[in-house]
């Protein structure tokens, strides 16, 4: 299915979020630790960050040839960007 209501990429947005704040929740209920729900955090922060520069980063400022479609393509791209 492919979104192009604004509204429904909202909701899905928004249900994201949701589930990453009932995660991160639940882990910090099932360890009592902060610590490890602040590593959960960074975690989830520094993957993010990642895929950004996957898609924009590298379309944007690096090779403006490049489509990101997923993180296979990011992989393919790696691939053939060292043979040549």
């Amino acid at each position: 299915m492919d979104l192009k209501k604004p509204s429904l990429m909202y909701l899905k947005a928004g249900l994201l979020l949701l589930i990453g704040i009932i995660s991160l929740v639940y882990i910090f209920l099932l360890s009592q630790d902060g610590r490890i729900v602040g590593l959960a955090c960074l975690a989830i922060w520094a993957f993010s960050r990642f895929y950004y520069f996957c898609f924009y980063v590298i379309e944007k400022y690096i090779d403006s040839s490049y489509k990101f479609s997923g993180l296979y393509s990011f992989a393919q791209y790696l691939v053939q960007k060292n043979k040549k």
